[in-house]
């Protein structure tokens, strides 16, 4: 497999950059210009589904997508952006322990509680930005500690996803052929991602090694937290630069040059709202949760369990594809006539209602029809995340525009609904791979030293038709 370049000489004629995207179904690469950063390749290959899985398959798969994406041997720099939160536990060999638990594994929704109950919400905001729920690594490491002590007792390292990543792909490891060893203390990370865990305060930028030794149950080697444009090492047996990475979300907002005014809503498996800002956010209810991003400013956000997956729901039961069923919600009026939708199919994150299910309300005679349906699934889906922006402005944080990501963002019926649904502007940028790109941007900062302008076409801009009736019927069944 084509990863390296010659150790000696000048950087490739053609300047070359990769980002990498290491989520929670895939590994997506992407292999950029310097200067213009347009896409010259790409490559791509799959992760194992489940909640819980073992990282050596994403090493494998990176390897693959690289691969796919026609090797490195040109490439100058490569930074990975990845799923946040997710637990990585090493021993003293470097070896992974048991199979890393993804962030949308609820089984530390009492490990979140519990640590609530000791520390309190408002101190745990205070010290680390968040109140932690079932997704944070510190309540996974807590469920551990408590579901299976042994294990816990063996961990010399906790890493989040990205972060064994980029070790890996230095060349440290557990296996002979890891050409560094597995030599825990070259662990790094970047803000955004440490900024997830629970035990890191994104406005000091320290470890609080009292919460990790309260979840873990005893200290541990962590990450080295990396600047934004700092170097994480290079790639084994070479010299192509390895940026520090960024968690999924801090990575999209890079990669879609997201700035002060702009607040990202992204429908993907999960939904997420977030938005940069120069200034740190506190807020102890849980809903805001006070993330870093990727440039050294800081990223309030909301994340929803259901996003898409309410579509996918929706749409299999009326039996039609997505087109199909945004064209039926176009054939319902604005608030379905008071069809509500609540769809919490599968437990929720904000708000924190891990065993919740979907209800739906209002159904009557004349409501009870497949395009009602359709749009309420629509409605109800965008007015969890009307709820995030309105959580994150709470905070002080200013909104002029939406940027509306995923692929449920392309649908006509999606982006018209949305238009009633926020009250302020809606685009929708070109379809792309956000956080490999923002990866790729990161890793031309790094080897240049300045982050580049590339720029975000806007594939449509719809102008606010807010009907407010929609979010007033939700709220009434909150």
């Amino acid at each position: 497999m084509a990863l390296r370049q010659a150790q000696h000489g000048a950087l490739p004629q053609a300047q070359l950059v990769a980002g990498v995207d290491s989520s929670t179904q895939s590994c997506k690469v992407v292999v950029r210009d310097l200067e213009t950063g347009a896409i010259v390749r790409e490559g791509r290959a799959t992760h194992p589904a489940g909640t819980s899985v073992d990282p050596e398959a994403w090493w494998l798969a990176l390897k693959a997508a690289i691969q796919s994406a026609g090797g490195l041997d040109d490439v100058a720099a490569i930074a990975i952006g990845g799923q946040q939160h997710g637990m990585v536990v090493l021993d003293e060999s470097g070896a992974v322990i048991r199979d890393a638990l993804l962030w949308n594994d609820t089984r530390s929704a009492q490990a979140a509680r519990d640590l609530i109950a000791e520390f309190g919400a408002e101190e745990l905001a205070s010290r680390t930005g968040s109140v932690p729920v079932a997704s944070f690594t510190a309540t996974k490491l807590r469920w551990l500690r408590d579901a299976e002590p042994e294990n816990a007792a063996r961990v010399a390292a906790v890493a989040l996803p990205h972060d064994w990543l980029t070790w890996r792909l230095r060349g440290f490891g557990p296996d002979s052929a890891d050409p560094n060893g597995p030599v825990l203390t070259e662990l790094v990370t970047d803000r955004s991602d440490a900024s997830g865990t629970s035990y890191w305060d994104p406005a000091t930028g320290d470890y609080d090694r009292e919460l990790l030794v309260a979840a873990l149950g005893h200290d541990a080697i962590l990450p080295r937290v990396l600047g934004p444009s700092e170097r994480a090492g290079t790639v084994a047996d070479s010299e192509i630069l390895i940026g520090p990475g960024a968690g999924d979300n801090a990575g999209a907002a890079l990669g879609l040059g997201a700035a002060t005014g702009d607040v990202v809503v992204s429908i993907g498996t999960s939904g997420t709202v977030f938005a940069v800002t120069e200034a740190p956010t506190t807020d102890a209810t849980g809903t805001v949760a006070g993330f870093a991003d990727a440039t050294g400013h800081f990223l309030p956000l909301v994340a929803t369990l259901n996003a898409a997956r309410i579509l996918d729901a929706t749409a299999a039961l009326l039996g039609v594809s997505h087109d199909e069923l945004g064209a039926l919600a176009l054939e319902a009026p604005a608030g379905s006539d008071g069809l509500v939708l609540q769809p919490y199919f599968e437990g929720e994150r904000t708000p924190n209602l891990p065993d919740a299910t979907a209800t739906l309300f209002g159904m009557t005679l004349a409501t009870t029809t497949r395009a009602h349906l359709a749009r309420a699934a629509i409605e109800g889906l965008l007015c969890g995340l009307a709820d995030g922006l309105a959580a994150i402005t709470s905070q002080g944080v200013e909104a002029q525009r939406v940027l509306l990501i995923g692929g449920a963002a392309l649908n006509p019926a999606v982006q018209r609904i949305a238009s009633e649904v926020f009250p302020i502007a809606v685009h929708v940028p070109e379809p792309g791979e956000y956080v490999a790109g923002g990866a790729a941007r990161q890793a031309a900062w790094v080897l240049t030293g300045e982050l580049p302008s590339w720029s975000t076409s806007v594939l449509a801009e719809l102008d606010v038709a807010y009907a407010p009736v929609i979010r007033e019927q939700y709220a009434a069944r909150r």
